[in-house]
């Protein structure tokens, strides 16, 4: 009987061993690119969808330009910009300087019949003016150009210690750009002490179903020279939103790109519960947890052969992934780190 029982559990034990080999053999995870590698056991309706998220994929790739200046520039908090910029904190500090084709009213309250409506300035800044000619505004604010034609009027002895008043009427000089997801992106006129709501609000909000949890400013510093510098502003847009951050609504300036990035997504097709878009909420989401979110594998999906498709430096890649192994052998630690536009593919088994 001893003899019998010992013989029976080496029997087990050796099919436990077998059992094992056949979920834990060979790799767990194993890398090819595409052009190695088929896409078996798909059904032809998802292999229409993964064309399609492909092409989508592709398209958004267009967009990638505005990516890399971003990521080759310098970046800033808005606390460290503001550090650097302490000018940028209040509206007091921050007048609006007129530019080329902004429109301005001239009020001369010692003599009405001075006083002119609509006074454009040129492309160069020039804006002519009765009794003292042409004179040079670019650049300047309202009350510096005030004194301006106050001490023209006076050098020329024609009004002594004028009251002047002006004012910008409409401001066509300055341009700002919304960009990413927002309902209205596009080029809008920056007006006097407008700020990053501001700006979003002209670009008619946000698309909540699209937006990412930052946004930045891409701020292009000395404009006006030959040789220009850009940085970068990072700002958590949901706290903006909400009222918990009110320090990033700082003052706009001309030639400033808002840019609100899309969230980052990852898509799950083939023998899955609920196939389609999911939202990366952090960068920790594992290939598990992914399919979790996604309701589980379906009864005839083949585990072991799932694939996540990946595109890295413009290679293509298929990474499959032995998901018995990691979810009961205990090779977890083998779970694969899901990336922004990754393409999980679930294909059917055949028994």
């Amino acid at each position: 009987m001893k003899s019998s029982a010992r013989l029976f559990l080496i029997i087990i034990f050796a099919v436990s061993i077998a059992i094992c080999a056949c979920v834990t053999g060979g790799d767990v995870v194993r890398v090819t690119t595409v052009e190695n590698s088929k896409l078996n056991g798909i059904r032809e309706g998802d292999l229409e969808k993964l064309k399609e998220i492909k092409k989508a994929r592709k398209n958004q790739d267009i967009d990638n330009n505005l990516s890399n200046v971003i990521e080759a520039t310098q970046h800033f908090t808005v606390s460290e910009y503001l550090m650097q910029h302490p000018e940028m904190k209040g509206a007091s500090e921050v007048d609006y300087r007129v530019g080329g084709y902004d429109v301005l009213s001239i009020t001369v309250y010692e003599e009405k019949d001075l006083s002119r409506e609509a006074v454009r300035v040129t492309g160069k800044g020039y804006i002519s003016f009765p009794l003292i000619g042409r004179i040079k505004v670019d650049n300047l604010t309202c009350s510096q150009i005030e004194r301006l034609i106050s001490h023209k009027l006076a050098e020329q002895q024609y009004l002594l210690d004028a009251h002047i008043s002006v004012m910008v009427t409409e401001y066509n000089s300055k341009h700002f750009l919304v960009l990413g997801a927002v309902k209205n992106p596009g080029s809008y006129s920056l007006r006097a002490q407008e700020c990053v709501l501001d700006g979003i609000s002209k670009a008619q909000g946000i698309d909540s179903d699209e937006a990412g949890k930052k946004a930045m400013i891409i701020r292009t510093k000395n404009h006006n020279l030959p040789r220009k510098n850009k940085i970068v502003i990072d700002f958590d847009l949901q706290g903006l939103l909400k009222g918990r951050d009110q320090i990033s609504n700082i003052f706009l300036a001309d030639k400033d790109v808002i840019y609100i990035p899309m969230a980052e997504h990852f898509y799950i097709i083939g023998q899955i519960n609920n196939p389609g878009s999911y939202t990366l909420t952090n960068n920790e989401i594992t290939l598990l947890e992914a399919i979790g979110m996604a309701g589980g594998f379906t009864s005839i999906a083949a585990r072991n052969k799932t694939r996540v498709i990946r595109v890295e430096d413009g290679v293509e890649k298929i990474i499959q992934v032995k998901m018995d192994a990691i979810m009961d052998a205990g090779k977890k630690i083998k779970d694969v780190l899901i990336k922004p536009n990754d393409v999980i593919v679930v294909p059917e088994s055949f028994f």
